[in-house]
């Protein structure tokens, strides 16, 4: 049978060889100045085009000279590594998506054997979170070396579309405190309108996060490790004032899961007959309430984070704003005006720089 690819050797300064695809006439450099090298890779280019059903196996044999699981591993094994090397809430977020039953059918596939119709089969038995949750792992594996090449093209994959988010208006946040008859989460809920933060770095402020002098609340965000700081004004001044001085600012809420902090208040707005909002929803409503304020948005980007989705997405596109007219910004001086222009009766000025009467 004759071979496909031929090799080509050019001498220039440099001594490079390529590959020449006999079929369509495509040569592609070998990066490799080595002629045994270069042999090598067209031999197996020939190789995996006369057998194709060996193609594994040889890929296999090749992968378990550097690493002796390449034929064990499985992706409950990557599953594994991959929880084992996150911390505090992301690991619990792993924790979550490993124990979708859409993976039931991948959980004993090994690695190296796994076909792309086994992926979509998992990702049509999924939601949108196996979705994300599998292409990490995929990149993961890749990244590990673990997989040779991506099990689904990258194109392939089906496109993530999350569920319309909202912001809680100023009525419904109204409603929700006005119904809350448990003191302790209502003032939760009060200052989640306030400072926009998310549900778990409000809910694990301490009184030590307040600086009363300067009016100021300083935290780490625990989802990415960053400082947070908040100035905070009169009505968010009179709330914290009856907070607790010590300790942690909401005791009970601070030792509560995300996830029941999250089922009390769809259970508060259930109630209102509410729907289509969720504590992060305090966060669009900050981020849009700003935007409409006429705030900066590097200012609001400072104050919940310069990657933060709410921010996006506010100042993209959701807040309506009147955008005021540009005299009216010339009026007030917050743009240097320029003189007017003489009118057609005024004297002239010509470029010699002498004077010419008005006719």
């Amino acid at each position: 049978m004759k071979n496909r690819y031929r090799l080509l050797e050019r001498r220039n300064r440099l001594r490079s060889f390529y590959c020449v695809d006999t079929h369509t006439g495509k040569r592609t450099s070998l990066a490799t100045g080595d002629r045994d090298a270069a042999e090598q890779i067209v031999l197996a280019k020939n190789q995996a085009t006369r057998q194709p059903t060996l193609n594994l196996q040889i890929a296999r044999a090749y992968m378990a000279g550097s690493d002796s699981g390449v034929a064990t591993r499985t992706w409950q094994d990557a599953l594994d590594a991959v929880i084992a090397a996150k911390r505090g809430p992301t690991r619990l977020r792993w924790q979550r998506a490993a124990a979708d039953p859409a993976l039931e059918s991948l959980r004993k596939v090994i690695l190296i054997e796994t076909r792309a119709e086994q992926l979509l089969v998992a990702l049509r038995r999924g939601t949108v979170s196996t979705n994300v949750f599998l292409r990490r792992l995929n990149n993961f594996c890749l990244d590990m070396g673990w997989l040779p090449w991506p099990v689904l093209p990258k194109r392939q994959w089906p496109t993530i579309e999350f569920d319309a988010k909202r912001a809680v208006t100023a009525e419904e946040h109204l409603a929700i405190v006005a119904r809350e008859p448990n003191p302790e989460t209502r003032s939760f809920y009060e200052l989640l309108w306030h400072l926009g933060g998310s549900q778990t770095d409000i809910a694990t402020l301490t009184a030590e996060n307040v600086n009363w002098t300067d009016r100021v609340v300083s935290y780490q965000r625990h989802k990415t490790g960053t400082i947070s700081q908040l100035h905070f004004g009169e009505r968010a001044a009179a709330l914290l004032a009856t907070l607790p001085r010590h300790g942690p600012l909401f005791p009970r809420l601070a030792r509560m899961d995300e996830k029941h902090r999250a089922v009390e208040f769809k259970r508060r707005c259930t109630g209102l007959a509410i729907k289509g909002i969720t504590l992060h929803s305090y966060r669009y409503a900050w981020a849009e309430r700003a935007k409409t304020a006429g705030y900066p948005e590097r200012f609001a980007q400072e104050a919940l984070g310069h990657n933060s989705k709410a921010v996006h997405r506010a100042y993209a596109r959701s807040a309506q704003v009147k955008v005021p007219s540009l005299e009216e910004y010339e009026t007030n001086g917050k743009i240097v005006s320029f003189p007017r222009p003489p009118t057609a009766g005024a004297e002239q000025v010509h470029r010699n720089g002498t004077k010419q009467e008005p006719r």
